[in-house]
């Protein structure tokens, strides 16, 4: 045991870095965001929104997706999806998450291993029901904690990414009402901080327009 325990000890170590690895994201006090702090209150989530939600869970297989999902960004890091603005660039960034993971297999040995590896795969996939709501989740967070912080951290992509939720939470209701909370708190951020809703929403139309 005590050579499992080495292993799980070496990626403990790696998994420090999302306490200081930073998100595109700051808190109510001015201070970025990290990994770490960002998962915490997604398994936080998973814990209070449990009895809400329209199908039962398994909620020990929910709270390790969660907690596994972003282990790869002591690897590879955190790159936000807004700069990810090309296929070529997409591609880059999957498969330095690829090898990240595989990394971890390997570090743990083939039991442990291969049970996180899965995990973190069937979050990727978004294959069952606990998957999906993990990455409802991921985005609700996200946005979220938009909320709470200065609206001049918001880059125009994330003012209309508060329109953009329902793609990520149609298939619950207690999710999707969550997400029209969410989404209120947003829009009057907005609208007190002087940003035009209406103009936020036109952008948005001509990008579907363009599609």
């Amino acid at each position: 045991m005590k050579e499992q325990l080495r292993q799980v000890l070496e990626v403990l170590t790696l998994a420090e870095k999302l306490k200081y690895e930073l998100r595109h994201s700051w808190l109510s006090n001015g201070r970025q965001e990290s990994v770490a702090e960002h998962t915490w209150r997604m398994s936080l989530m998973v814990v209070l929104l449990e009895p809400y939600l329209d199908q039962e869970i398994d909620v020990a297989r929910t709270l390790k997706m969660v907690i596994v999902h972003d282990l790869v960004e002591a690897e590879a890091g955190d790159i936000p999806a807004f700069e990810v603005k090309t296929l070529a660039l997409e591609e880059l960034k999957r498969q330095k998450e690829l090898r990240a993971i595989e990394n971890l297999r390997e570090a743990l040995g083939h039991g442990l291993g291969q049970h996180v590896y899965e995990l973190w795969h069937e979050f990727e996939d978004k294959l069952t029901y606990e998957a999906r709501v993990a990455n409802a989740l991921d985005k609700l967070e996200l946005r979220l904690q938009h909320n709470h912080a200065a609206l001049d951290t918001w880059l125009e992509v994330e003012q209309e990414a508060v329109f953009r939720l329902d793609n990520h939470t149609w298939f619950d209701s207690c999710l999707d009402q969550l997400r029209e909370l969410i989404e209120e708190q947003a829009v009057q951020k907005m609208e007190e901080g002087g940003i035009s809703v209406a103009s936020v929403k036109e952008r948005l139309l001509k990008q579907a327009l363009a599609v």
